[in-house]
């Protein structure tokens, strides 16, 4: 079975019903580990918290659905100059891209 769990904004709360009409509700709050457990909120049902991390998960996973598809021209095109030894490296906009990712990480 798979878990899907992008989709959902933060700040709404989300209800499902399991076995025997327990309900769990699920919320998110920064900065705390997931925790389960009885809640007088949810009137003794289980809480689900999710973290940073997961935010981070879903955030990356729509990143990647948002990705655009390959542009099979713009291969062909690299491949034919690479194959021709035409292909120029620009050696300062690798650089400055490797510094932008980098940045990216911290």
């Amino acid at each position: 079975m798979t878990s899907k769990i992008d989709g959902y904004k933060s700040s709404q709360p989300i209800l499902s019903s399991g076995a025997k009409g327990a309900k769990a509700a699920v919320s998110d709050k920064s900065g705390s580990a997931a925790r389960t457990g009885a809640n007088a909120e949810t009137g003794g049902a289980d809480q689900v918290t999710l973290t940073q991390s997961a935010r981070s998960l879903q955030q990356v996973a729509a990143a990647v659905a948002n990705a655009p598809v390959v542009d099979t021209k713009k291969v062909e095109s690299v491949k034919l100059a690479l194959n021709n030894g035409t292909y120029k490296v620009d050696a300062g906009r690798i650089a400055d891209k490797i510094l932008q990712f980098e940045k990216l990480l911290k």
